[in-house]
């Protein structure tokens, strides 16, 4: 395996007495959809914003692209594409000029008029950004960060705030931008997002890495990939539920008033059913369901992805110095 595109080591960022990442490690490799996921304020656009030179780490190594984004920030800035969690445009300025403009500070810009083509915008390009829908100020707010021609895209929170056809659009867009060759780093809360698009994910609580894998290796990781219901032809003694506890494949086994739930991974339901027969006994009303991403979240941090209590966004204009109310 070629080296990461992305490599952090134990990252520490504190903002006064709250502490936004705590020891957060965790690599990109080259060309995949990489997600950040995690509940409002777990500390998942601290950690970006120190990827993408914006903030700088009180402790940790980050290479991106086997630069320091601190140090080698002008070199980045050619290469890393970002798209903040808030951000706007003057009212009355329209996307082909935000997109000339924003071409004017690259190297080797991307072509506008065919990224506001490729992202669905070129009917819209003389639009004042107040005229446009929330899907298209999102589409735009992805072609600014993408007309430098990056290696690199970072994007947070990109569906927040959108109606389910605009944010399925834009997960067409992310797709879109990853068959151009572009490593992209999803920031989200959004479990459905997040299964769809992502090849890898690291889950954040807290400020610390509780698990990265796939989705399936995250859902497997926490209570087993698959729930198997089903309702016996007889009571089952402790011992015969025992022994399905002990099958490699099986997690978790639940008895129930007249049923019983048998969590696992792999060849689970064979093995369970096999199992059964063993010791004469007939699975009735059989039901299987895979358990969800949201469903391993909860497992593995003991509560859901919506904030107790959400800290309040800073702009995406707002300077690299934050106050702990803006930590998230």
């Amino acid at each position: 395996m070629s080296a990461p595109v992305i490599q952090v080591e134990h990252l520490h960022k504190r903002y006064g007495s709250t502490v936004a990442v705590d020891d957060v490690s965790l690599e990109v490799q080259e060309g995949e959809i990489f997600g950040i996921l995690g509940r409002n304020g777990a500390g998942k656009t601290t950690t970006v914003e120190i990827v993408g030179g914006l903030r700088t780490q009180d402790s940790g190594t980050v290479r991106v692209l086997g630069l320091d984004p601190h140090h080698d920030a002008a070199h980045l800035r050619q290469r890393v594409g970002l798209q903040l969690q808030e951000s706007a445009m003057p009212a009355r300025l329209r996307p082909r000029e935000a997109l000339e403009l924003y071409a004017s500070f690259y190297d080797d810009p991307a072509d506008p008029v065919e990224l506001l083509d490729a992202l669905g915008l070129a009917d819209r390009a003389e639009a004042p950004f107040d005229k446009l829908s929330g899907g298209q100020k999102q589409r735009l707010s992805v072609a600014l960060a993408l007309v430098g021609n990056p290696t690199v895209a970072i994007l947070d929170e990109l569906t927040t705030g959108l109606d389910p056809h605009a944010r399925r659009e834009t997960w067409g867009v992310i797709e879109r931008i990853r068959e151009r060759g572009v490593t992209i780093v999803l920031v989200t809360h959004l479990m459905e997002e997040a299964e769809r698009l992502c090849d890898r994910l690291a889950l954040i609580d807290a400020g610390r890495v509780v698990v990265t894998g796939t989705p399936d290796e995250v859902v497997a990781r926490a209570s087993g990939a698959e729930v198997l219901r089903l309702r016996p032809s007889r009571l089952l003694v402790p011992d015969e539920l025992a022994a399905l506890g002990a099958l490699p494949t099986v997690s978790q086994v639940l008895p129930g008033d007249g049923h019983v739930e048998v969590h696992g991974a792999g060849t689970v339901v064979q093995d369970t059913l096999v199992a059964l027969d063993r010791v004469g006994v007939r699975a009735l009303d059989v039901r299987l369901e895979r358990a969800s991403l949201e469903d391993a979240f909860v497992a593995l941090t003991g509560r859901g992805t919506e904030p107790d209590d959400a800290p309040a966004t800073a702009p995406a204009t707002a300077p690299a110095a934050a106050t702990a109310e803006e930590v998230r």
